[in-house]
This record gives C-alpha cells, structure tokens and sequence, in this order.
C-alpha cells in the first residue's frame, strides 16, 4: 500500500513541489501533505485508509458534502451524453437562468472554467466599458493568478503595486493600485487623486484569503459611492462567497444593510460548479453587451459552458434553494466556531471566530482582523501546531492559518460535536 510520503516523494519527481496548486504542499504548516483517495459526504479518505471530518471541501464547492445521490446522477447522465461538444447547450441557458434569477444585480452571464479566468475577464471587461485602465485591489484579497492580479502593496499610500511573482512585468502590474481592505482614508483619497482613470474597484466581500475577514458595511457603502461619482464600475469577486454564505450570495447580505445595493460586476466560482471546474462573470446587460460576439471586448473558452460541469453545477444550485438549506448550514457553522471559541476559553488560549452561512474562519488573537496586515501580525506557529493536533485527530482544516474553512450540508450534529471534541484537546495540548 502506497503511503502519503511515500506518494509525495514520488510526486515531486515528477511535479514542481509534488502538487499542483502550491498550498497543498503543507509548506506552511508543515510535515507531509494527505493524498487523498475518495470522498463520501462529510469526509474524506487518504491514501493509509485513514478518515478525517473535511472541512476544506475542496476549497469550498462541496456545500452539499462528496458524492450528493442527485448530484451523481446528473453527471452520469451528463457524460453519458458527451463530455464536450464546443458548441452551445440548453443546460448553459438552464444554468445562466438559475444564476440570475438568485442575482438580481445581473441580467446576464458569461460561463468560464475557472476563478481565475473570471476575474481576469471581468477586469478586461470593467476596462472596456469604461475605456480605463487604472484598477483597484485589496491587500490580501485573492482574485486568481492572472498577471495583473498578482501584486503587493506599494511602499506609501495609494502608491502603485510591484509584482508578488516572478515573470510578471513590472509594466503589467503599473495600472493595478493595491489599498489596505477597511480602509477609508486610502479608498477615498486614491479617487481624489486619480478617480477619472479608475476603471473598476475590485473586492472579496468576504475575503477567504487571508482567513474570514469581512469589508464593512461603511467601507462597501463608500466605495458604492465613489464608484457612482466618478464612473467606475464595482466589481464583487464572490467566487469563494458566492451562493456559500447566503443563497443570494454575499452581495444580498450587504443589500439587506444598504438597500438597493448592488455591484456592478460580480465574479462566481466553487459552488456554480458544484466541485466540477466552472465559473462565471455577470452584469447588467448594457455592461455585457461589451463581450464578444456583440462588442469588442473579447473572451472565449474552449471548455466554457461544459455539459458536465453545467450538470453539476445546476444539480447543485437546484438542491441548495430547498427550504430550510441555509439555515441549517449556518447553524452548523455556527455551532462549530462556538465550539471553538468555547473550548479555546477553557483552555486559556486567546481565540475569536466568524462565520456566515457555510464558511468560517477563527484567529488566535483577541479581536478579529480588519485587514492583511493585522491578519499577519498575528503570526503562523500556534495555528501549525493546532492544525497538525486536530489533524493527528482526524480533522482536516486548510494547510494555511490564511485560508478560509468550510461546512457543508453533510456534517450532522455528530460530526460538528467530534470536531469541538477534537479541538477542545488540541487546546489543552497547546
């Protein structure tokens, strides 16, 4: 029987780091990554044979838990159709319809195969409409890897970025203007100063990231605002929030603080697809008139629209509009971080959590972050020992303090109070 290390060994023979997206790698914590072998409802199955309560889901997808009865059968009969066709289906309308009618900011969508690839042609098309080029991002907030997402603050305020990863130009990122996420001052005096070249403002609502961190209600408000003043567009990335932490996504939470709010462009991802690769981008329809075939803004994808992943990911939209779905998921999230926090207070070890619907995030610190630098400042070694304790207990939460977790629908009472009972130890241990 094959091993995790020794999988890993063989693995990085073959593969840059041994994995295929670097945070699997365990670099950040540590020891040897798990391979996993199958999945069945709240679990998943390494290459030893040994079980753990999952709680990454495979980067938030599987809100239903693994291998949903209905969800299996519209993919078996999907592929029993054909795997890809390059030409349009009905099950692209069906899902784009279902899309919208849950996102009443947009009026259409444009499906892709991955977040990335989203993000980067919301950003082209933000720039297309507009005819500017300037963009805004947030310190700590991912949007994928596509060049000119992949930049660092500058050295003073409002300051232009510099480049997170070799072969990215500094030339590429010159238009990319990185601000601190909750910050006022810096939001407002960037549209003071270049407003008129401003394309877009991009954000994670609820950035998963940099751990759970949310933008405040003020700070989503202002940028609304100054957005409208000065003509940029407002682009939600929601390819972690989106239809996890409230069936209308993170955007219905805000507009039920803001009435009327509304982004103008919003990025989906993880949940559309249902853990098949799918995403999508959506506007208004004057917006996405810009797009290729009507207008000069071009995107295309081979595998856009896949008829089994749009089987995949309509099965599932279907199952999570059910009565009841998303308050049951947000109890259980809820029950878990209050397990958390519960249990750290009786082992003395400062700790503070948040969650909405099916994703969490807690911090060993005294107050929750508002932002990437407070988030770092909090330091990784208490996190790698807890996370290597609940793990040797058959808890898998992300490899990274930095990463969001995830519940899904398939974790009963049972397994949220083993999961508490697993912590509870590794607090005591700490």
């Amino acid at each position: 029987m094959s091993t995790n290390a020794s999988l890993f060994e063989r693995a990085q023979r073959v593969i840059p780091g041994g994995v295929n997206s670097p945070v699997r790698a365990f670099r950040a914590v540590g020891g040897t990554p798990r391979f996993i072998t199958r999945a069945k409802g709240a679990y998943i199955w390494d290459t030893e044979g040994r079980r753990y309560h999952d709680y990454i889901g495979s980067w938030g997808p599987m809100i239903l838990g693994h291998g949903h009865p209905d969800v299996l059968e519209a993919v078996q009969k999907a592929a029993m159709d054909g795997f890809s066709f390059g030409a349009p289906t009905e099950r692209e309308i069906e899902l784009a319809e279902e899309i919208l009618k849950l996102v009443p900011s947009a009026e259409q969508v444009r499906l892709v195969s991955s977040g990335t690839e989203a993000g980067m042609s919301a950003i082209r098309l933000a720039r297309g409409y507009t005819g500017r080029n300037k963009i805004i991002k947030f310190e700590g907030c991912y949007h994928g890897h596509a060049d000119a997402l992949l930049v660092k603050a500058g050295s003073g305020l409002a300051t232009f970025g510099h480049p997170t990863s070799a072969g990215v130009p500094a030339e590429v990122v010159q238009h990319t203007l990185v601000l601190e996420y909750n910050n006022l001052t810096q939001i407002e005096d960037a549209f003071a100063t270049q407003g008129s070249e401003i394309a877009c403002v991009m954000i994670e609502p609820i950035a998963g990231n940099m751990n759970f961190v949310r933008a405040s209600v003020p700070f989503v408000q202002r940028i609304r605002e100054l957005c409208d003043q000065h003509g940029a567009l407002f682009v939600f990335d929601e390819v972690m929030s989106g239809f996890r932490v409230a069936l209308g996504s993170a955007q219905s939470i805000y507009a039920k603080a803001l009435p009327g709010f509304k982004p103008d462009i919003s990025v989906f991802g993880k949940v559309i697809g249902g853990g098949m690769p799918l995403a999508a981008f959506a506007a208004s329809r004057e917006i996405m008139s810009k797009l290729a075939p009507l207008g000069p803004v071009y995107q295309a994808g081979t595998l856009s629209g896949n008829p089994v992943a749009t089987a995949c990911g309509l099965a599932t939209l279907k199952l999570i509009q059910q009565p009841g779905f998303f308050d049951k998921l947000s109890l259980s999230t809820r029950n878990l971080m209050d397990g958390f926090t519960l249990a750290a207070r009786e082992a003395g070890v400062p700790l503070v959590a948040d969650c909405e619907g099916g994703m969490f995030g807690f911090f060993f610190a005294e107050s929750l972050p508002q932002n990437y630098q407070t988030v770092m400042a909090r330091g990784s070694d208490t996190f790698n020992r807890f996370f290597h304790l609940v793990l040797e207990r058959g808890v898998y939460l992300a490899p990274a303090m930095y990463e969001a977790g995830f519940v899904s629908a398939a974790h009963t009472e049972q397994d949220i109070a083993d999961t508490v009972a697993a912590a509870a130890e590794a607090f005591r241990l700490l």
